[in-house]
């Protein structure tokens, strides 16, 4: 009869996740993690089947404190902007969890929905708290979620990476202006318009200058 193992897999995967929070995804090794449960790398591949794995049971614990953290949604007018505002704060604040969430490097093939289906529920709930508060059709409703999450995304990697150092205000003001401007686009009709023009080259057909 095998020995009983000395850790759960959730108790490994938050020994993990505190080792990424503090260092990074780079500083979860099996060794690291041995070292901070107090024991050699055997006991955790018991219960994994390999740092894959812990990485992912690591990375699905952090998406629960991630819509932990943006939870309280409800409470706030609007409700989507508080989702948006506290996605960019978490990349302030939490930088390599945000990492681990949203900046992994995937296979290649791996598309913008299944980018999406990996948030679990949260992109039905935003569709949902758009279609009910702007009163728009699910198409619309998610149409405008998707381009409002690469603007919340590209501001919390900013905010993650050290590039950027955005305050409050600031976030909430880019954050307006991109969701009003998309919101007229998409009920003008006007959305699809710009979708389906083309791009042109500027440069100066040969033998003369651009007309």
């Amino acid at each position: 009869m095998p020995p009983k193992p000395k850790f759960t897999r959730e108790e490994v995967a938050a020994a993990a996740l505190q080792i990424i929070r503090e260092a990074g995804v780079d500083a979860l090794t099996a060794r690291s993690l041995g070292a901070r449960l107090g024991t050699s790398a055997r006991p955790i591949f018991t219960l994994f089947k390999g740092m894959d794995e812990v990485r992912w049971a690591a990375r699905e614990l952090a998406m629960r404190k991630f819509e932990a953290y943006i939870g309280d949604y409800e409470a706030y007018t609007p409700a989507f902007k508080r989702v948006g505002m506290q996605m960019v704060s978490y990349g302030i604040h939490e930088p390599e969890l945000y990492k681990l969430l949203f900046m992994q490097e995937r296979p290649a093939g791996h598309r913008f929905e299944d980018a999406l289906r990996e948030m679990g529920g949260m992109a039905d709930t935003c569709t949902r708290l758009i279609e009910r508060d702007y009163h728009m059709t699910h198409a619309q409703a998610r149409t405008l979620f998707e381009q409002m999450w690469v603007h919340a995304f590209a501001m919390g990697a900013l905010c993650a990476l050290k590039v950027c150092d955005f305050t409050q205000e600031e976030i909430s003001q880019s954050l307006g202006q991109v969701f009003v401007g998309l919101g007229m686009a998409i009920h003008s009709g006007r959305l699809e318009e710009s979708i389906r023009q083309p791009v042109r080259d500027g440069h100066a057909p040969k033998g003369g200058p651009a007309q």
